[in-house]
């Protein structure tokens, strides 16, 4: 495994369940990312597509003028996720508990995960997952800030710079065999940085904006 239990554990050991039963209808990160991430998704993510939002909340940031076969989110707290207006379905789940989403084989085009992979206590098993439900050539984005509810993150991720949290989550697909052409997009500065050539904005940045970018081998 590649994660010691030491370095899973939370200062809140206590169930998940209770501290998302109250829902928190906020943006955990400030309007710079969710415009970076909102143009990342845009040059991304297939039109007509199906795209699984783990994680989510009652926000998706999913471009506005894009449209999509079919949006399954995912999360802790059922009000804020029946207030997503992108989402066709979601379904309500612990991952710290049970791993295996309740989800077909090869089903989608994309999977999301915003500012959340901090959370999660076996990221090698949700990993695992999130290559099984996408389809061959489909893309995972994972991305994050240095925000986070520190009693809830485990403990790797507290102690670790935002360095050595993207190496982490890249490590994380690499823990996956059949995930290829694993990029960073980060931003630095005014301007977001990436092999792949994403748009920059001028606007300063607050929270700084990282995403690791991994596809499904074909």
């Amino acid at each position: 495994m590649m994660l010691s239990v030491e370095k899973r554990s939370k200062l809140d050991e206590s169930d998940d369940t209770y501290f998302y039963d109250v829902p928190r209808f906020v943006n955990h990160v400030d309007n710079a990312f969710i415009m970076q991430l909102t143009e990342l998704y845009r040059q991304i993510l297939p039109t007509h597509g199906h795209v699984f939002d783990m994680m989510s909340s009652w926000v998706s940031h999913l471009p506005a003028e894009m449209e999509f076969a079919e949006v399954v989110g995912h999360g802790m707290n059922e009000e804020e996720l029946a207030r997503n207006p992108r989402l066709d379905r979601y379904f309500m789940q612990n991952l710290n508990q049970k791993q295996l989403f309740p989800l077909e084989d090869s089903s989608f085009d994309a999977v999301l995960n915003a500012v959340s992979v901090q959370y999660l206590q076996y990221p090698e098993a949700i990993f695992a997952e999130i290559w099984r439900v996408l389809k061959p050539g489909g893309v995972a984005i994972v991305s994050f800030s240095n925000r986070m509810f520190y009693q809830k993150a485990i403990q790797v991720w507290r102690d670790g710079s935002d360095a050595s949290h993207v190496q982490l989550v890249c490590k994380y697909f690499e823990s996956v065999p059949g995930f290829d052409s694993i990029e960073v997009a980060k931003r630095t500065g005014r301007s977001l940085q990436g092999s792949t050539g994403f748009l920059s904005f001028l606007r300063p940045p607050n929270d700084p904006f990282f995403a690791v970018i991994a596809r499904k081998a074909a």
